[in-house]
């Protein structure tokens, strides 16, 4: 096996495969990327047995073959060359050699056939999606995902294919996020897929959106993503996702609507003197105005006065502050909408011209 390309072209596709290779290894081929040549055409793929990716690129000076590399030692060497550097990757036994002008390295490589592959996808759907907006659902949903709780389903992200439109859902069973996009081609079926944490980031990391569609073939197991140059499969978690229109509130009557931007400085300032652990702040609503307290064990108290749009009158709710800021840096709109129906219920959290995204945040008792 022999090829030869420029080091910025070699290094895209290299960072997006080395990031799914975890440090640590139960198999010592998992620490490796499979590395094949085919006419003109590199692929190198890297897997955790959870995720994998395939990345695609062409080169020049190429002789056919196949074995795996050391994932994190190449990215380093390539990362470490000269802008404008030409790499000659070859192999010889059961070494490679890296080479670019008066650098050599020699990598211990280990048998292609050792590595392990993806099972088969037993196709269910295959949508086509623009990469922007996918690239935008997961964006606006993907922080509100549990980390490591014991509702393993809550672990991921919710992929809702309907017949016009997806939707992704994201909830931590304190808040909840939601995102809609239209489907131009629509889905053959109603479908709901759970993709864990790791796969979600992943695959947020890869989508650059610009105009192209991607495809996403979803299966029993699998979710794939395919683009031109790289391929993306993740596992799916096994596991019924809790009924999340149940959760968005009904009957929130109470509408407040301020600038996004003007709310999220007051509640990053007054946060400074929220107390530590439970992070709360109070919202104290009356007419043309929203009043932010915040206070902390060691009797100190912010207040932050904020014009809003209401007619609301003596309505006070608790909420931790991360949250709200979360979801306000999640919205994009000059102007935000809160509908609340009382100080125990859930606030909902919109843009003001169209509810295509959602995020709802429980109450905190202060």
């Amino acid at each position: 096996m022999r090829f030869s390309l420029t080091r910025e072209v070699l290094l895209k596709p290299l960072q997006q495969v080395v990031n799914v290779v975890e440090r640590r290894q139960t198999l010592p081929v998992l620490a490796n990327l499979l590395v094949s040549v085919e006419g003109h055409k590199l692929s190198m793929t890297g897997t955790d047995l959870e995720v994998e990716m395939v990345a695609r690129t062409d080169v020049d000076d190429a002789q056919a073959g196949e074995t795996t590399i050391p994932a994190r030692k190449l990215f380093e060497i390539v990362r470490a060359l000269p802008d404008g550097s030409r790499v000659t990757i070859s192999q010889a036994a059961e070494k490679v050699t890296v080479q670019a002008g008066r650098s050599r390295f020699t990598l211990a490589t280990l048998p292609g056939n050792d590595f392990p592959a993806v099972e088969d996808l037993d196709l269910v759907e295959r949508i086509r999606v623009p990469e922007a907006a996918l690239k935008e659902l997961i964006e606006r949903t993907a922080f509100a995902m549990a980390q490591q709780d014991v509702r393993y389903y809550l672990n991921g992200l919710l992929l809702d294919l309907r017949e016009t439109s997806l939707r992704c859902v994201a909830t931590d069973g304190h808040r909840l996020a939601l995102c809609e996009a239209p489907l131009p081609a629509g889905a053959q079926t109603r479908k709901q897929i759970i993709l864990p944490r790791k796969g979600v980031l992943e695959l947020q990391r890869l989508l650059e959106g610009g105009d192209r569609e991607v495809e996403l073939e979803v299966g029993r197991n699998h979710l794939r993503m395919r683009r031109e140059d790289v391929t993306f499969t993740s596992k799916l978690i096994d596991g019924r996702f809790p009924d999340y229109d149940a959760v968005i509130p009904i009957g929130a009557d109470k509408e407040v609507k301020v600038d996004r931007e003007v709310l999220r400085a007051a509640l990053q300032r007054a946060a400074i003197l929220s107390n530590e652990k439970y992070r709360g702040v109070k919202l104290e609503i009356s007419p043309g105005q929203l009043r932010i307290v915040a206070h902390n064990p060691e009797q100190e108290e912010a207040q932050e006065e904020v014009e809003a749009e209401t007619k609301v009158d003596g309505l006070s709710i608790g909420f931790n502050v991360t949250y709200l800021l979360d979801a306000l840096s999640a919205l994009r709109e000059e102007h935000v909408i809160i509908n609340l129906r009382d100080a125990n219920s859930s606030a909902l959290v919109r843009e003001a011209s169209h509810e295509r995204s959602r995020h709802v945040v429980m109450p905190l008792r202060l």
